[in-house]
């Protein structure tokens, strides 16, 4: 019974630790980890590999997080992914749709917000 309660009160003192590491933020929406390392690993990618770089772009992922759902920043990828990738009249509908007009302003928002707050 105390091996159980030493490991109960060992992890409890580590999620206390990242927690504390971290200022106690919690993004409002959860994203899946792949999605947070993707958009980290593009990110430095991008812009060079370092680690004041890192903790922008981890900033980043947690302020569009705080912004809008993982489905509706998931709609916005995909929106911009058609965008590049599909020509002719059949990229209008990825172009020209309110639905598609909206999600991408939603996504643009975030990214100014991201600006603002991850120097």
């Amino acid at each position: 019974m105390s091996r159980a309660i030493a490991v109960v009160f060992a992890l409890g003192l580590i999620a206390f630790a990242a927690r504390a590491e971290t200022g106690g933020h919690r993004p409002a929406h959860d994203y899946p980890t792949d999605a947070r390392a993707d958009y980290v690993i593009g990110c430095l990618a991008a812009n060079g590999f370092n680690h004041d770089l890192l903790e922008k772009c981890s900033c980043g992922i947690d302020t569009i997080a705080d912004m809008m759902s993982y489905d509706d920043y998931e709609k916005a990828e995909t929106i911009l992914s058609m965008q590049e990738g599909v020509h002719g009249p059949q990229a209008d509908i990825f172009r020209h749709t309110p639905i598609a007009v909206e999600e991408i302003d939603r996504l643009h928002r975030a990214e100014a917000e991201v600006n603002l707050r991850c120097r």
